[in-house]
């Protein structure tokens, strides 16, 4: 296990009503909030209604940003930063899933920065100061509500990437399984998938001795196997809801990443994927992760696969170690399939049009190479895109 610096400040307020402190949490970091939602869910449901009703109630003046796409935009974002200065705003509220979320904390950022929004993420200048964040979860996906950074997408220039900073961190997050309920089966779906992707980053890992990161992980993605089909056939059973948006949080807070040094692999191929194609992010996700599995097992990786396959998937250890590690892969992929996520590029109108362009542009933002459980390079992505199509 690798030294590592803990740190984890998001305040959780979780469970059914939770949403009674809302008034009292935000008075602790200000009094004038820009309320930030994507779609019109939030409404439906009723959520919105109630939020408001606790804002007034509360007398806490509020303007809002509404709209906010599922792979956020830099547009929302400038936008967003229009209405905090022209209201002197000193508190953001995401109402959603991570998208809102992510979108918030870019907001957050870029409202102590003149220049493009952009400019931050692309590493041009430099985060020096952000606005409070509080989040009320509506969709147990990302993990946003309870770490430091976000990803935005730039349509124009087809790129999506990734954004973070120490005070991205929320102050609170409420986490209200209830508010989950009415989350779609594909939606349920997706996080799912985003839920075990950001798991897998961490797992798989060359780094040995991190025996009790590398448990926490399996119990979390046996949690999700479990109750994923369940939240999707019952989708307002509670234990299902409640444990699945924990271990969306649990699964990206740093908790199951310290003591390792794990560079992430399959979200930069998939976030190229949204770049241009703009589909689901945990779809994404759930068509590569089987073929990068499959891309990167070797005699070298074997050992954690073995791992994953009778830890995870309860495989008996009678079989070979490669015959293991290819079930352990199988049964990775026909979960995702029993959770009704196509598990085809082509069947979300991605083709072979763009994978060279977008193999190029995840090596260049790279610079060389992806990941580095088994590093990947130019023919390693291609490939693992053509295989997926």
């Amino acid at each position: 296990m690798l030294n590592f610096n803990y740190s984890i400040p998001t305040r959780i307020l979780f469970g059914e009503g939770k949403i009674e402190l809302l008034g009292k949490e935000i008075k602790k970091y200000g009094s004038r909030v820009l309320l930030a939602y994507g779609g019109g869910s939030i409404k439906k449901n009723g959520i919105y209604q109630n939020v408001v009703k606790i804002l007034k109630e509360n007398d806490i003046p509020f303007f809002e940003l509404s709209g906010i796409e599922p792979n956020p935009r830099v547009e929302s974002v400038i936008e967003g930063v229009k209405i905090c200065r022209e209201n002197n705003i000193d508190f953001i509220l995401a109402v959603g899933g991570g998208s809102t979320i992510d979108c918030c904390k870019a907001v957050g950022a870029a409202y102590y920065y003149d220049g493009n929004p952009w400019d931050l993420v692309i590493g041009k200048a430099k985060i020096e100061k952000v606005l409070p964040i509080g989040c009320i979860l509506t969709l147990a996906a990302t993990g946003s509500e309870m770490d430091a950074g976000g990803v935005i997408t730039n349509m124009e220039t087809n790129q999506k990437y990734g954004v973070g900073h120490p005070d991205m961190s929320p102050k609170f997050s409420i986490l209200d399984p209830t508010y989950t309920y009415t989350v779609s089966p594909y939606q349920t779906a997706a996080g799912v998938a985003d839920i075990m992707s950001h798991i897998f980053e961490s797992y798989f890992s060359k780094v040995k001795g991190a025996y009790l990161q590398d448990r926490l992980a399996e119990g979390l993605l046996k949690t999700c196997i479990h109750y994923g089909r369940i939240a999707i056939d019952e989708p307002e059973n509670y234990e299902a809801r409640a444990n699945l948006m924990w271990a969306s949080s649990l699964a990206i807070n740093g908790l199951l990443a310290y003591g390792k040094d794990s560079i992430w692999s399959v979200h930069p191929l998939e976030h190229e994927l949204s770049a241009y194609y703009d589909i689901t992010h945990g779809v994404g996700l759930a068509i590569l992760t089987p073929h990068w599995m499959e891309h990167v097992l070797d005699e070298t990786t074997l050992y954690k696969f073995v791992e994953y396959g009778i830890n995870v998937w309860n495989i008996e250890r009678e079989k070979s170690d490669m015959e293991i590690a290819k079930e352990s892969i199988e049964k990775t992929r026909d979960f995702f399939i029993s959770l009704g996520i196509p598990m085809t590029l082509r069947e979300v109108g991605i083709g072979e049009e763009k994978i060279e362009t977008m193999a190029k542009a995840v090596i260049e933002y790279k610079g060389g190479k992806v990941g580095n459980f088994k590093p990947l390079d130019y023919e390693d992505v291609l490939d693992i895109y053509r295989k997926a199509l």
